[in-house]
């Protein structure tokens, strides 16, 4: 019997971008201008490190510009090469379209693996690579806006955007030059558990669909659901952590590269964290089962199953065994086109990366307002919101003091009330916000036409259709 051929993660972005196309009435050339990167940076360069002259290989695509700036992570890995950069920046351009985000979408990477260098190397090779970009406009606010990915986080942003000012000194604006910094250098609350929190969000919107629900074999709420998180990175870990605390899901198996463990009555994920922070893995973790292949609890039973890692873990290989009804994609491209069919033919709902993962790009855009307007956000009407809730609550005292009412304020109402929206209440509005809208604009595809049977296609749609009418508007 002869083995199926596994679609790259290029290959399987494209054929679902071709899956979607086919049920839209573009003309050929929109369609294929849609479809094609524009173009792709690739540099090499040398940094003086150990007493000798090491040399990196580094990208920056631009998949699309019908708005701009372009926006895209950098990942720092020994997996990155153009064709994953060039098929992660289109996944950029329809998720940016999909959560009304306005950009075009970007992506960069770095080959090298950022474990086996210390600090001071890393910002030595971060500000070389910064530098060979900013020269060429590939990181400027109004034009190529970076963030961190798999590899990097808000410290490498931080250098990239000093190293941007240093090398622009009379751009005003050139804070908002790259997202994902840290608060005390432009930064915004809620960035750094943003994915995390976008997940939340967009389970809870889908808990709210009775019919999607329905497709996926699901009743009730999340609280009491078993969840498997592949990933206890940045991503996997907020996610599962607030889905625990705040919804009261069991997380019941955590999968990390040195194995899997696994806890039918729940494990403690801020328990696993810290111990994975102290020993480099799960292994010897005392309070749940450790297996050596991770990969095998991909396939245990369980009601919802968090990709968040890399992509292609659930392939042509596994996807028959795959037992969750309900896959989320925390991480890009986990799921390959192959076993994505395999999936849907199983009657499973996947929830598509380019959504699901969207509440990083999202609060990475309000970093970026905020950068420009050179204000935090809720420090002009916080208190004047105080105050006039102030007005209604001495009322509602007044009318609780009248005993022939019968009536009193309920306990912690007063300070709830009261208090006025600060820039981390905002941010997390604006996620709920764009992640409810994106889920519903899915959902209303979904459900009303019978040659559409999966979110994702649905959202390649929605992101599709947003482009077209972006270069339509340009003339092309």
């Amino acid at each position: 019997m002869a083995t199926l051929k596994e679609p790259s993660f290029r290959e399987s972005v494209d054929l679902m971008f071709n899956r979607a196309v086919a049920l839209l009435d573009l003309s050929p050339g929109l369609e294929e201008k849609i479809r094609v990167c524009n173009s792709t940076y690739t540099v090499r360069f040398g940094v003086r490190l150990r007493g000798q002259i090491h040399t990196f290989t580094g990208y920056r695509s631009v998949h699309s510009e019908h708005m701009e700036p372009v926006k895209g992570g950098i990942r720092y890995s020994m997996g990155v090469n153009q064709d994953e950069v060039e098929a992660l920046a289109a996944l950029m351009t329809y998720k940016c379209a999909l959560v009304e985000v306005p950009y075009g979408g970007s992506k960069g990477g770095l080959c090298i693996d950022p474990r086996q260098y210390d600090e001071h190397e890393l910002e030595l090779i971060t500000r070389r690579f910064a530098y060979e970009l900013i020269k060429r406009d590939l990181i400027n606010p109004a034009q190529n806006v970076p963030a961190p990915d798999m590899g990097t986080g808000e410290r490498e942003m931080a250098w990239i955007a000093d190293q941007y000012k240093r090398m622009k000194t009379t751009d005003i604006n050139g804070n908002a030059c790259v997202t994902g910094k840290p608060i005390n250098a432009g930064g915004i609350q809620g960035r750094t558990e943003a994915t995390g929190r976008g997940v939340q969000f967009a389970l809870r919107e889908f808990f709210r669909d009775p019919e999607g629900m329905k497709k996926a074999g699901l009743t009730g709420s999340l609280e009491g659901k078993r969840v498997i998180v592949q990933g206890l990175g940045n991503v996997g870990y907020h996610a599962a952590r607030f889905l625990a605390e705040e919804d009261g899901v069991l997380i019941t198996g955590i999968i990390e590269r040195d194995g899997a463990l696994f806890n039918p009555k729940g494990l403690d994920v801020e328990a696993v964290a810290s111990w994975m922070r102290s020993h480099g893995g799960v292994s010897g973790y005392p309070d749940a089962t450790h297996t050596a292949s991770g990969a095998a609890v991909l396939e245990e039973d369980c009601d919802i199953l968090i990709p968040a890692a890399m992509e292609g873990v659930i392939n042509l290989d596994n996807a028959e065994r795959i037992k969750a009804p309900l896959i989320i994609e925390a991480a890009n491209g986990p799921i390959t086109a192959g076993a994505d069919e395999i999936l849907r033919d199983k009657g499973v709902v996947i929830i598509p990366d380019m959504y699901a993962n969207a509440g990083g790009v999202t609060v990475s855009y309000f970093e970026w307002v905020k950068n420009l307007s050179h204000i935090r956000f809720g420090r002009m009407g916080r208190r004047q919101e105080e105050s006039r809730h102030h007005l209604i609550v001495e009322e509602l005292e007044r009318l609780s003091a009248d005993k022939q009412l019968g009536w009193t304020l309920s306990p912690g109402f007063k300070d709830k009330y009261l208090r006025g929206a600060g820039e981390l209440e905002l941010v997390r509005s604006g996620l709920d916000d764009t992640m409810r809208t994106a889920y519903q604009a899915m959902r209303d595809i979904w459900h009303s036409r019978d040659d559409v049977h999966d979110l994702r296609t649905s959202a390649y749609i929605i992101s599709i259709s947003r482009v077209a009418a972006s270069y339509r508007a340009k003339g092309l």
